[in-house]
């Protein structure tokens, strides 16, 4: 096995505070946020003189965690957010709720949108795709409880 766990996905946003927002909404914790810059970070990521604010946002099972980034230098070099789903690359990020219906009322007070309709996967889940902050494309999943055989 040469994978432990996963660490983090990252997500790049303008507004990081309005991620911040949207994401605490969802039930993540903001874990730290922090300046990264340097030449050792350029060499991470091949990014040179880049100057960005992160926030890491922690999963409520402490499992997972959200590294949100805005970058202060250089310019942003594209924008993907509204990119439809079969874009080559593309990122999204799925979370299971315990309620999707009021998760999805409580995003939508922040500007989130639903990408089509929620639908029934088979007897195991009700799920969706959002728009959230920015744009960017968030799935939504609830476990459907089965009646216990008695």
């Amino acid at each position: 096995m040469t994978v432990k766990r996963m660490d983090n996905i990252g997500i790049v946003v303008e507004n990081l505070d309005a991620a911040i927002e949207f994401f605490s909404e969802l039930g993540l914790s903001l874990e730290g946020r922090m300046p990264i810059e340097g030449e050792w970070a350029g060499r991470v990521t091949g990014v040179r003189d880049q100057r960005v604010e992160i926030a890491m946002m922690r999963t409520p099972d402490g499992h997972s965690r959200l590294e949100l980034s805005r970058f202060d230098a250089p310019a942003i070099a594209s924008d993907h957010r509204t990119a439809p789903v079969n874009s080559l690359g593309y990122l999204r990020a799925m979370f299971t709720v315990v309620d999707l219906e009021d998760t999805l009322e409580r995003l939508k007070k922040l500007g989130a949108t639903v990408v089509d309709e929620v639908v029934k996967y088979q007897d195991t889940y009700r799920l969706c795709y959002i728009r959230g902050v920015e744009g960017i494309l968030i799935g939504l999943a609830q476990e459907l409880e089965h009646p216990r055989p008695q």
